[in-house]
């Protein structure tokens, strides 16, 4: 059920070579993968986001950008810190918006060191099961931070480009399946509430793989609502102890 399929992704200096939408065979099992809590520890992240806003601007400053983070999340449907931070700073007064530190601020984001917030065995895992199949990045987030968190992180190398992020991800397996098409699939995500929706519409070609890392897999009121996934595992390190079929 599980194989591997060939692709070609032309490597030039510059920017990170982006996956090609050319049609391909499918191939007989594609494990797309989650970013965050799953491969990267963005709670730590966030929380180094909150000490640096604290510390450069006070607390009250830095619970309003924290407003306009969950107001924009609220509108948009996917987090967004660059637009919450355009969002702070144009709710601040004409002074406010002089401060040089706002200007860094995109800065301390863009130049953030993702790397060293990979989950121990994220990058073994995703090689490990590269040996029974494609693996492709499947996020949801803005167009700008997030593709330079999965590059900046290594993950965009780690999947040689084949990298989707989309509003609503569990809403586009369509346009998943036209770019990767397969005839199984497996996805591993920190989210049930995604997992459970995507096995809702693909059912028995969908294997869901959850990762109990992050405060979304940990809240037990929010995954009392869905059903089990088809494998639990704690660490996402964990993936190398199960051995998928390969062609």
């Amino acid at each position: 059920m599980f194989e591997a399929y060939a692709e070609s992704d032309a490597r030039s200096p510059g920017p990170p070579a982006a996956h090609s939408m050319t049609p391909q065979q499918p191939a007989s099992t594609v494990f797309l993968i989650d970013v965050d809590n799953t491969l990267l520890d963005n709670d730590r992240v966030i929380a180094d986001l909150r000490t640096h806003l604290e510390d450069a601007f006070g607390a009250d400053s830095a619970n309003r950008y924290w407003s306009a983070f969950e107001q924009l999340r609220s509108e948009l449907g996917y987090v967004d810190y660059l637009g919450a931070l355009q969002r702070y700073r144009a709710e601040q007064s004409r002074r406010g918006m002089s401060d040089s530190r706002l200007l860094l601020m995109s800065s301390f984001l863009i130049d953030y060191p993702f790397t060293d917030r990979l989950y121990p065995g994220a990058l073994e895992a995703l090689k490990h099961l590269r040996r029974h199949g494609p693996t492709v990045i499947l996020s949801d987030g803005d167009v700008v931070f997030q593709p330079r968190k999965v590059q900046r992180s290594g993950l965009w190398d780690a999947t040689e480009g084949r990298v989707l992020i989309y509003v609503h991800k569990e809403q586009m397996l369509d346009a998943v399946e036209a770019c990767h098409p397969a005839r199984h699939y497996v996805m591993i995500d920190d989210k049930l509430r995604i997992l459970s929706a995507m096995k809702a519409i693909w059912g028995p070609r969908l294997t869901t793989v959850f990762v109990r890392q992050g405060h979304y897999a940990l809240d037990t009121q929010a995954i009392a609502a869905y059903a089990p996934a088809d494998i639990t595992i704690e660490r996402i390190g964990d993936l190398i102890n199960f051995e998928f079929p390969s062609t």
